[in-house]
């Protein structure tokens, strides 16, 4: 009855221990693959991404980043338009390929990535109100892509917004 008692005292301190085990570690090489597989411009990466944010626990193993501070200085909803998730995917690229020193080579693509989820918002709208969405689609990303990951000032996105505009215009003209 003791032994017993020992064996099945002993069975679950193995069953409470091998819960207290660390996670298995990725190597540096399957979590820039996964990395790479959200941070793509098409439409089944966003939605990996998209899945995956949705379900952080079961890529906890990955210790990746998932905090954002959104659009960071720049409206979240500019004129009712939500950049909030595109905005969302975008930190996720830009932090966690900072945290495995990997952002410059990287850079461009989440970029790009982030333009495309951009455009799929617009998407959903038609006439003026497409138009418009485009444009501050447009100005977000050459935002992204002029100032890369510093603070960007309202009159920051001014400039690029007139920048956008001249170009628009000379496109236009051609």
């Amino acid at each position: 009855m003791v032994r017993r008692s020992l064996t099945a005292l002993f069975a679950a301190a193995l069953s409470v221990a091998a819960f207290a085990l660390p996670a298995y570690a990725v190597t540096l090489e399957q979590k820039l693959a996964a990395l790479s597989g959200f941070t793509q411009a098409t439409a089944p990466s966003a939605a990996s991404w998209h899945a995956a944010w949705q379900n952080q626990g079961s890529w906890a193993d990955y210790a990746f980043d998932w905090s954002t501070d959104l659009c960071s200085s720049s409206p979240d909803q500019p004129l009712g338009y939500d950049f909030r998730m595109s905005c969302r995917r975008h930190d996720f690229g830009y932090r966690n390929y900072k945290a495995v020193s990997q952002f410059p080579a990287n850079k461009d693509r989440i970029d790009n990535a982030f333009y495309f989820d951009l455009r799929q918002v617009c998407a959903g709208y038609s006439g003026v109100s497409k138009a418009t969405c485009d444009g501050l689609a447009w100005t977000y990303y050459q935002a992204v892509r002029q100032f890369g990951d510093l603070r960007v000032s309202d009159e920051q996105i001014r400039q690029v917004q007139r920048q956008a505009e001249l170009d628009a215009a000379q496109n236009a003209d051609a």
